[in-house]
């Protein structure tokens, strides 16, 4: 397999267990907790987490939410690949542009996958042991801007390098 088509399938996958785990997530979406998933990620201490847990178990979707977030590790982990792959790939073309989209590529998807993957473990033990954690709800809360600025980066910046590519006529990775 080609070192594009290699990159291609792992960040595909991972958007599209990305899209899986999005509808794994609606039904957390419940009247207590309207944010669902994003409220529980936000929670900033052990009563905030306590609260969305208690009300996702009334409302018979505890499980529901623990099957989401460890979909939510998969995706992480896949999609992370594809995009630290993806950044390899562009960082081997010749020429500043590809390559420094390459670089971008691999520093949001690393960073991505630092925070996200603290952010979904810390969350993920929290409802496991259906117990909030002061301490690992602030560190797990404070994970969300830094993820989101991240993923997007990551894939904006894997986006313009494919059309990029694409008009790059006759040069190829070395």
């Amino acid at each position: 397999m080609s070192a594009k088509a290699d990159f291609l399938v792992w960040w595909l996958a991972g958007l599209a267990i990305f899209a899986i785990s999005l509808a794994l997530h609606a039904p957390l979406a419940i009247d207590a907790v309207p944010g669902g998933i994003l409220d529980h990620q936000a929670a900033p201490d052990a009563a905030r987490v306590n609260a969305i847990q208690q009300a996702w178990q009334a409302a018979g979707v505890l499980d529901q939410a623990r099957i989401a977030m460890a979909v939510d590790l998969l995706f992480i982990v896949v999609y992370s690949f594809g995009a630290l792959k993806g950044g390899r790939y562009y960082r081997r073309w010749p020429g500043a542009r590809l390559t420094a989209l390459g670089w971008s590529a691999t520093v949001a998807g690393s960073l991505f996958f630092v925070t996200d993957f603290i952010e979904t473990l810390l969350q993920f033990y929290q409802a496991l042991r259906f117990e909030g954690s002061d301490t690992l709800a602030a560190i797990a809360s404070s994970m969300g801007p830094v993820k989101m600025v991240s993923f997007l980066a990551s894939v904006g910046v894997l986006i313009i390098a494919l059309v990029w590519e694409r008009y790059a006529k006759g040069v190829r990775p070395s």
